[in-house]
């Protein structure tokens, strides 16, 4: 019998249908299992059924914000060591903030797919998954 073989997941929170099909096609082009949700809620819902490996932030968003989503996602038992990346138009200023706040990641837009990439081999890497669990 064969052994099951895991793949990555990463959830995808993102409003603006361009900036979320963006992300998906890149992240789906280097073999990642993609999941979107439109907004927090939808995020928050999505991740607690399927516990992605990674979840990417759009810091704004409707219903619930990034900044909310994160503290939501970080109390819940389920999803609290999930590496959240913020994604955010907002640009280099909110960079502190957001690590402050507990991202494990800041992606600045526009960003380049070779930035995107080390982002996510960084958060994914088995010494990176010890240091966030």
């Amino acid at each position: 019998m064969l052994a099951e073989v895991h793949q990555t997941t990463i959830l995808i929170a993102e409003d603006y249908d361009d900036n979320r099909e963006l992300l998906r096609v890149l992240l789906a082009s280097a073999n990642y299992n993609v999941r979107e949700a439109r907004n927090g809620r939808e995020c928050l819902e999505l991740a607690k059924q399927h516990q992605p490996d990674l979840i990417m932030v759009d810091l704004s968003m409707p219903i619930l914000d990034g900044w909310a989503l994160l503290q939501e996602l970080k109390t819940d038992a389920l999803t609290a060591t999930i590496p959240c990346v913020a994604v955010t138009a907002h640009g280099e200023a909110d960079r502190e903030r957001a690590l402050s706040a507990g991202f494990d990641g800041y992606i600045a837009k526009p960003f380049h797919s070779s930035e995107l990439y080390r982002v996510v081999r960084e958060l994914l890497t088995p010494a990176a998954q010890s240091e966030v669990c």
